[in-house]
């Protein structure tokens, strides 16, 4: 290895200046404009709506969580007979058999 040149910036320290904080001209009272227009109106609320929109919703995400579900299990089962097949059995198919209950 050679020796470092003494010419090289290694070890060098380069000097930043601080930045200033930029001036700011007379800032405006309000910078935004009042809430008052985003604010619904002064009527009351319609709680029963709320509660029916609300209801509404619970039931619409029951409905998918219960497809979601219904979904999953049926592409397991068909997940498991296309293995049986591809597998080379012949005796895949589910065979509905009638409870031995008392007659």
């Amino acid at each position: 290895m050679s020796a470092p040149h003494p010419d090289d910036e290694r070890g060098r320290v380069v000097p930043f200046r601080r930045r200033e904080p930029p001036r700011r001209e007379a800032a405006p009272k309000e910078p935004v404009d009042g809430l008052e227009k985003y604010s619904a109106g002064h009527e009351p609320d319609d709680y029963r709506q709320r509660m029916t929109n609300n209801l509404l919703a619970l039931v619409f995400c029951v409905l998918l969580v219960g497809a979601g579900f219904w979904l999953a299990n049926t592409i397991a089962d068909l997940r498991k007979s296309q293995d049986c097949v591809l597998s080379g059995r012949r005796d895949c198919a589910s065979i509905a058999t009638p409870s031995a209950g008392p007659k």
